[in-house]
């Protein structure tokens, strides 16, 4: 089967069904939608190299996983690959992945990758308040899709989860308990989650209240499990803690079974990612869940979109992570 097969079983023009197919932002939804259902019912499959050649492009998405991050991103990668790639295939795209072990390797990377023409374009996870990687697509006005947001956000298109809304509802949710001492161990603030997380958990405890009791800069759950033991020697030692991520309730929850404290009666805790190890301890976490597949998915539409002309303006998104009850949190000790 031929484009010129596809035309004529469409009725529209080469150019036309060439133009939907690739994804040009001047083809209403309603052609495209056209040409790719008549393109799936007769077998049309563009030949990859032609295609790349006439249009300049690979048709592929780019990531640059950051592999000296204390994570290298392995709570959330397997979902979040599956939801990138189920999209892209979607569209007949495909994914470009790509390693650096520091954050010039990373940059270097971007540059390599851009000059190979191995993608069209980048989505860019776990974004910093001020971004290097930002400012050098923006500089080579090459396409790029957030997953987060930044502080300049000139030309910057992006998916994020509501982690400020969430920390303010687990807030709410102790304070709904009865807790009155509630604790936040953050996250490093160059991220823009880590502040928006601690915004949200200020709001939450101004709305309730009550006195915040903050702690910062932390990633590992080794950082979270001294954080809480820090908590838990001062004067006013918490009965609620909030953490910004699950990777550091995981290790408030192991502090506070080495001092032979019930989580969930003696302290509550709740996390932030519904990470499978969360999950797996005996009582689960209570946390706030990410669909990462969701979040990939969107993200890869987005950055097509992005490719083929829309504006960055237009493609700003947000949606809420979602409360998943465990057996970490519930009324403080007396109540």
């Amino acid at each position: 089967m031929t484009l010129r097969d596809l035309a004529t079983e469409t009725g529209l023009s080469k150019g036309t069904v060439s133009r939907a197919l690739n994804g040009y932002p001047d083809i209403s939804p309603a052609t495209v939608a056209r040409v790719r259902e008549a393109s799936e019912r007769i077998g049309y499959r563009p030949l990859a190299l032609a295609q790349s050649i006439r249009t300049g492009r690979s048709r592929s998405i780019g990531l640059v996983l950051q592999m000296e991050q204390h994570d290298a991103q392995r709570p959330f990668l397997a979902e979040f690959l599956r939801g990138i790639t189920r999209a892209a295939s979607a569209q007949d795209w495909t994914l470009t992945v790509a390693t650096a072990e520091s954050e010039d390797e990373g940059l270097e990377t971007y540059l390599r990758l851009i000059t190979e023409r191995k993608a069209d374009g980048f989505i860019l996870p776990r974004t910093l308040r001020q971004d290097p990687r930002v400012a050098l697509l923006r500089d080579a006005g090459f396409p790029f899709v957030l997953f987060g947001r930044t502080e300049d956000s000139t030309e910057c298109a992006w998916f994020d989860i509501r982690g400020e809304r969430a920390m303010q509802q687990a807030v709410t949710r102790l304070a709904t308990f009865g807790h009155r001492r509630i604790a936040f161990i953050g996250a490093d603030s160059i991220y823009t989650y880590a502040t928006k997380r601690l915004d949200g958990y200020r709001t939450g405890m101004t709305e309730a209240g009550l006195s915040p009791c903050i702690t910062t800069g932390h990633a590992t759950a080794e950082d979270g499990a001294a954080a809480l033991e820090a908590l838990l020697d001062g004067d006013a030692p918490p009965t609620g803690v909030i953490c910004a991520t699950d990777l550091l309730a995981v290790g408030a929850v192991r502090s506070c079974r080495a001092r032979g404290l019930k989580v969930g009666h003696d302290i509550s805790i709740i996390g932030y990612d519904g990470s499978r190890e969360g999950q797996a301890m005996e009582p689960p976490l209570t946390t706030f869940a990410v669909d990462q597949v969701a979040a990939g998915t969107r993200l890869a539409e987005m950055l097509i979109a992005r490719i083929g002309g829309t504006d960055p303006h237009e493609l700003r998104e947000t949606a809420d992570a979602v409360l998943r009850e465990g057996g970490t949190d519930g009324p403080p000790p007396g109540n």
